[in-house]
């Protein structure tokens, strides 16, 4: 049995696709029909994790290629941390949309994200699987 390891690049390549299309397209309508009511902002947060979502998958399957971990990171895994980034760019709007966004907030925020993270990753690592 071969040692398991972090899938490839173009195994997420549909999944990359049609959030990058989903997201980027439904801000690109967004943007050009639509007149900043409820409806329509609500929608435009909900498209920012899609769009970065689709944007960070690629990022993330190099730097779990590039820096392996024990056990290798899994599609789950992967998919996970790249929607901590669609999270986080959409939190930020949310931050900048009630004019309280500013580089320290940010930096507290992503340091958060990256210590849940690291937690979640820690957990696997400890699990026993027989």
């Amino acid at each position: 049995m071969s040692p398991a390891r972090t899938p490839t690049p173009f195994a997420f390549l549909p999944t990359t696709l049609l959030l990058v299309t989903v997201g980027w397209g439904g801000l690109l309508l967004i943007f050009n029909f639509t007149l900043p009511t409820l409806w329509p902002r609500w929608l435009f947060f909900f498209l920012i994790v899609p769009a970065f979502t689709g944007l960070a998958i690629p990022a993330a399957v190099f730097l779990n290629r590039r820096f392996p971990s024990d056990p290798p990171a899994r599609v789950q895994v992967i998919l996970r941390q790249a929607l901590w980034v669609g999270i986080y760019a959409a939190t930020l709007a949310w931050l900048q949309f009630g004019r309280v966004f500013t580089f320290g907030l940010a930096l507290i925020l992503a340091l958060g994200l990256a210590a849940v993270e690291w937690f979640l990753r820690l957990r696997e690592r400890t699990r026993w699987e027989p």
